[in-house]
């Protein structure tokens, strides 16, 4: 993410650099003064814009994870459609040398305000989105590790019977429901112990004990299943 945002920054400067071309070599109306307040105003309103459009790139391509990136996507989008308001209502009072100067400031402080609201709301809501896909990813970890540790015991089973029990357990944790909750941490605490302990049996390949242990389990997943259903 941070080459994508140098070759970004490359290419902000370039069209940072042909705004600067524009705004100098573009004579003024005929008879009319260029350089007056008001194109002073257009400008710096611009030009802040260009530098916020910036901040808010940097900020939405630092992130490492291409998930995250992707959350904050927004606040590019709306950063570029700030930086258009600003080239139009700042590209007017850069053009229309008669302007009234109070108008220019009313005009550039709108675009200006509107682009700070707007980014705040979409950066709130990249971070809100982000905590929500973390609290998910939290709620799913247990069973998801479960699934792999589950499969990898199967796998190591040596003898038919200790296998038959060890796919019984793996088929009830991978159909069961994903999410966890604080409600069901004394069942899954449960779970974590029974499941070292058959882990231990498989090991020692001791068949009455993988046995006992499994049916044990079994009857723990299903009644968090039970509970999960309840808590929906």
């Amino acid at each position: 993410m941070k080459r994508i945002f140098k070759l970004y920054a490359m290419a902000w400067a370039v069209m940072f650099a042909l705004f600067q071309v524009i705004s100098f070599a573009v004579p003024g109306w005929a008879g009319a003064e260029k350089y007056t307040p008001t194109f002073w105003i257009g400008y710096l309103c611009i030009t802040i814009s260009f530098f916020g459009q910036l901040v808010c790139a940097y900020f939405a391509l630092k992130a490492e994870e291409s998930g995250k990136a992707f959350y904050r996507i927004s606040l590019v989008v709306t950063s570029y459609t700030g930086l258009l308001l600003s080239f139009v209502f700042g590209g007017l009072c850069m053009l229309i040398s008669a302007l009234p100067l109070w108008v220019g400031i009313i005009l550039c402080a709108m675009v200006l305000a509107f682009n700070v609201i707007s980014i705040m709301k979409a950066s709130v809501s990249a971070a809100l989105v982000e905590r929500a896909d973390e609290k998910e990813k939290a709620q799913v970890f247990f069973m998801r590790t479960l699934t792999a540790d589950a499969e990898t015991l199967l796998s190591k089973a040596k003898s038919e019977t200790i296998k038959k029990d060890c796919k019984r357990v793996y088929e009830t944790v991978r159909y069961s429901d994903p999410v966890s909750c604080e409600a069901l941490s004394a069942v899954e605490g449960e779970i974590n112990v029974k499941f070292s302990v058959l882990t231990k049996a498989v090991k020692e390949d001791n068949a009455a004990d993988v046995k006992e242990i499994s049916d044990e389990l079994v009857i723990l997943l299903e009644d968090r299943n039970k509970k999960c259903r309840l808590l929906k």
